[in-house]
């Protein structure tokens, strides 16, 4: 099938049976790709190869540096983890850049929070990393004694940011909010 990729219709492309992929997905439409078909489509497990930030990020976990809204996304219908890394001088011409090979398995949600909920406050989270996820609920809304309690229902510190949490900590944020 001759398609693009980041305007695939995923079912239509591949139908109801289930699929493997191996892939070298070109560095700017990895992350698009990589979620459009964890999101629509019934391919598992993928094997990509992407540029090593782009890899980090898919795989990374609270409180390390890649970590951040993409990196949710992934966690929440699979997980991810970087298999290997690959030289630039593997290949030809020679990039400027490593790659590395990625490991995506799906796997039910961990949290059975409503997912439109769940990711307006993620990426609400992630939208101005340095700022607190109290500063993230107000944008969203809230008053600042809102936000305070609902942070503290949540069992969360007051202060605390998006990158310091992972998916089991914005689902009891969302449901602390009444989302």
């Amino acid at each position: 099938v001759r398609e693009d990729a980041t305007r695939a219709d995923w079912d239509d492309v591949l139908g109801s049976s289930r699929w493997r992929m191996a892939s070298n997905l070109p560095y700017n439409v990895a992350v698009p790709v990589v979620l459009d078909l964890l999101q629509r489509s019934r391919v598992d497990p993928m094997l990509v190869m992407v540029q090593r930030e782009v890899g980090e990020r898919l795989a990374a976990g609270p409180g390390e540096e890649a970590f951040g809204a993409v990196s949710l996304r992934v966690v929440y219908r699979a997980s991810a983890r970087i298999v290997r890394r690959v030289p630039p001088a593997v290949f030809w011409p020679q990039p400027k850049v490593e790659s590395v090979l990625v490991r995506i398995e799906r796997r039910p949600p961990p949290v059975s929070t409503p997912e439109e909920a769940l990711f307006r406050l993620v990426d609400e989270g992630f939208a101005q990393r340095r700022k607190t996820m109290a500063n993230a609920l107000i944008r969203l809304g809230y008053s600042r004694e809102e936000a305070s309690a609902a942070l503290a229902e949540a069992g969360l510190e007051p202060k605390v940011r998006a990158e310091e949490l992972g998916l089991p900590e914005f689902a009891a944020l969302v449901e602390a909010v009444g989302g």
